[in-house]
């Protein structure tokens, strides 16, 4: 095995505490981006085979690697525990980019895609799953973590330089390139299959990190790295199944299968085509205003301009809901100030032609609900006529011309969904089991995966919602919560100044990182359950709704968001592998508080985001968790959110007040009226939906626990139905013809042939059989 670090490395500082990774604040973010994970690097690897001594990676031939891998791979399977972290570290520097032979970052990327998939070729990542399993069952490791007071890095150095080099190798092989070899095609594809099926003891790869996670949060795995594993479990899934593009493939797929007719846009185009919307005033700007007694008009083209050019400015947070009470609350704070000459635009963040191209107007197409249309007739015939036909669309005999061209309107604009198809199945499933037969089930990997997750569903949603609200910037510090720094704490705590602003900014990163993680993947598991079936989403949607996930992500959002969305919470310095190829400047004080160039982070955008998509999916069609937005007050926390001037934020905080806007009462309505334009302006309208005004405000009462009762009854039904083999035993085909049973081989049970002559005396020649009856009776 190769040599222990390298001495001069530690003394220039490029070593900071053992080998992992950091997760950069664009990885995965979007496609085709430069790859920079922020890896702490191990050491360098120095070839010592009796072959090859002395000789650099990067001048050995191709054969002359694998043979060296190979080696390395033999080697992983010595009993002593110290050698075998030697040879995963040189594992973990192969899978980095043996970045000390490289003269730029372009060279490390590209050597570590090429050491990666030679490594996956050569079988590590099964061999790295094996030392993975074997350290989750150190019960020595666990039980001295639990006796420790304080848990360092030195707790888990073995795991993460295993999750360092699984990450970087689902990470890198995930991700396809314009350059990449036919045979990494290939490659890719079989990882893909491999880590989605149940080959690892009969589970798939992602169930193993949530079992890592139950276990850290049952506090029996103190040590557990969590940052690390939860990035690994949000790479396997995103790999396995496919991200938000691959997801708008698979429903165009879907609904081509059951003859729907297409998707009216493409979602994805359009949010990324929107303007970002001015906020609302704040208090301070409302006073300032009168101040100066002017309030010019401007048109709507130059603020969008405006905003568009400078997408994230600090404005005063408004903790004020009621301090704005009229119509002047709702002037654009950015009209006082149109002399002022707008900041340079900033680079695109995508190629323009990325931009689609709609008409002008609004961005959506509006939807109808086939409940919408016989809601719309109910009305119309009980007004008209005196009574209905229930659930009948077509008939519309006595009713007048203009209900004839609105009927006609409707249904120009039905959407009927897959979720709506997948329901109606299932009725007719659970009415006639034997009719229709057993239901053909593809073994999809979001299908394998949820088969995995159904005994423990409800520790996995727990578990990620704990470390989620361990993570959040407005969580206290707690001596009874979990720990999730055990992987950023070092064994000696900083003396001076700088070690403490260097770790408190490692800390605050650590978090933000778990956050964008924990929040990307239960939107990505709400995404692909609801697409394979609609039951599977509903069933982790109530087990987040009664974890209480809607207060957690208020209170997550019940914040300064705009210091968190401009946070700037990391070292450039220190990213991979900018770290190992160029020399590191002397870090100061100055210049960790000054922080990056970064107008905003990338990181904790993206988190918001998801949060936000995960309230809306928790919300939708709800009456009673709609309800629960309204009593846990998220309007003004929701309002203050669209201070960031980001399109997409902007959206699902619209659509979140949409929802609860008929409930807030006429006085919060005529208050904000800015808002209700940018929801009228951005958000799909559904053309029954009266939520403007609240004049058919929705008379049921709010019912919480029997909503969530018959939905659960109806998923409860769903998963017995199709998971549990043994309670379709009644409605198995009974054989009633004689020949056909006396014809059939019973096999009998080795003891029965020793008892056989005791069973014939005692059941058969003992009893007093009435063979004229049973003539008689037949």
């Amino acid at each position: 095995p190769p040599p222990p670090p390298s001495e001069s490395l530690k003394r220039k500082g490029r070593l900071r505490g053992g080998g992992g990774m950091r997760d950069s604040d664009r990885v995965g973010v979007q496609k085709g981006k430069t790859l920079r994970h922020r890896v702490r690097p191990t050491h360098k690897l120095t070839l010592t085979s009796r072959s090859h001594p002395g000789r650099r990676w990067i001048t050995l031939s191709l054969a002359e690697q694998r043979a060296y891998v190979m080696r390395l791979l033999d080697a992983l399977e010595v009993t002593d525990r110290d050698k075998r972290l030697k040879v995963a570290r040189a594992i973990l520097y192969l899978a980095q980019g043996v970045f000390a032979e490289c003269d730029s970052d372009t060279d490390v990327i590209r050597w570590s895609r090429h050491n990666v998939f030679l490594l996956y070729d050569m079988g590590i990542f099964t061999a790295l799953l094996e030392l993975l399993s074997m350290e989750m069952d150190n019960n020595q490791a666990c039980s001295s973590a639990v006796r420790k007071p304080a848990i360092s890095l030195a707790d888990s150095t073995e795991l993460r330089v295993l999750l360092s080099v699984m990450y970087l190798m689902v990470e890198t092989i995930r991700l396809q390139t314009e350059d990449d070899q036919p045979d990494w095609t290939t490659a890719r594809e079989a990882f893909r299959t491999e880590l989605g099926s149940p080959l690892y003891n009969g589970e798939p790869f992602a169930l193993l990190l949530f079992t890592m996670v139950t276990k850290f949060c049952s506090m029996n795995a103190p040590h557990f790295p969590m940052k690390k594993v939860l990035l690994l479990l949000w790479k396997t899934v995103l790999f396995t199944m496919g991200g938000f593009e691959e997801l708008q493939e698979m429903k165009v797929r879907g609904r081509e299968r059951l003859s729907l007719p297409p998707l009216p846009e493409d979602s994805i185009k359009v949010v990324r085509s929107m303007r970002a919307a001015s906020p609302p005033a704040s208090a301070m700007e409302l006073i300032e205003q009168q101040q100066r007694g002017r309030r010019p008009l401007v048109k709507q083209d130059s603020l969008d301009t405006y905003n568009e050019r400078d997408p994230f400015k600090n404005d005063d947070e408004d903790d004020s809901e009621d301090a704005d009470g009229n119509l002047e609350s709702e002037v654009d704070p950015l009209d006082r100030d149109v002399i002022i000459q707008p900041p340079p635009p900033p680079p695109p963040l995508r190629p323009p032609t990325d931009r689609a191209s709609l008409p002008k107007g609004l961005p959506w197409a509006p939807k109808v609900r086939e409940k919408d249309i016989e809601h719309f007739l109910e009305i119309s015939r009980n007004k008209f006529i005196g009574f209905t036909l229930g659930s009948d669309t077509e008939t519309l005999v006595g009713l007048p011309r203009p209900i004839h061209e609105s009927v006609k309107t409707l249904k120009q604009h039905k959407y009927v969904s897959i979720a709506e198809m997948q329901i109606k199945k299932e009725e007719e499933l659970q009415q006639c089991p034997m009719t229709l037969g057993e239901e053909d089930v593809e073994e999809t990997p979001t299908e394998v995966l949820y088969l995995g997750m159904l005994p423990n569903l409800s520790q996995y949603v727990i578990a990620l919602l704990k470390l989620l609200l361990a993570a959040a910037p407005t969580s206290k510090a707690k001596t009874d919560s979990i720990n999730i720094l055990a992987d950023v704490l070092p064994e000696e705590m900083p003396i001076t100044v700088l070690q403490s602003m260097k770790l408190g900014i490692d800390v605050n990163r650590h978090k933000e990182i778990i956050v964008k993680a924990i929040s990307a993947l239960l939107l990505l598991l709400l995404k692909h359950f609801k697409l394979n079936h609609i039951y599977q989403f509903e069933i982790v949607s109530q087990h987040l709704v009664f974890a209480n996930c809607i207060p957690l992500i208020l209170k997550f959002f019940n914040q300064n968001i705009m210091s968190y969305i401009s946070a700037k919470n990391s070292i450039c310095v220190l990213d991979f592998p900018h770290c190992v190829v160029h020399e590191m400047p002397e870090l100061t004080a100055e210049s960790l508080e000054a922080g990056d160039s970064n107008q905003f982070c990338w990181r904790n955008l993206f988190s918001c985001i998801n949060l936000l998509r995960i309230l809306n999916k928790l919300t939708k069609w709800k009456h009673s968790r709609t309800m629960m937005l309204v009593v846990f007050k998220s309007a003004p926390i929701l309002k203050r959110a669209l201070k960031v001037k980001q399109a997409m934020m902007q959206l699902y905080v619209l659509k979140l007040l949409k929802i609860q806007t008929k409930y807030l009462g006429r006085q919060w309505r005529k208050s904000n009226m800015k808002t209700m334009s940018a929801i009228y302006q951005k958000v799909r309208h559904r053309l029954n939906d009266d939520w403007a005004y609240g004049n058919d405000i929705d008379a049921r009462p709010w019912d919480f626990q029997a909503e969530e009762c018959a939905l659960r009854e109806s998923i409860e039904k769903f998963n017995s139905r199709r998971y549990d083999k043994n309670q379709n035993g009644e409605f198995a085909p009974v054989d009633n013809c004689l020949q056909s049973v006396l014809g059939q081989r019973v096999e009998l049970p080795d003891d029965f042939q020793y008892s056989y002559e005791m069973w014939l005396e005692r059941e058969v020649f003992s009893q007093p059989i009435q063979w004229e009856g049973l003539l008689e009776r037949n």
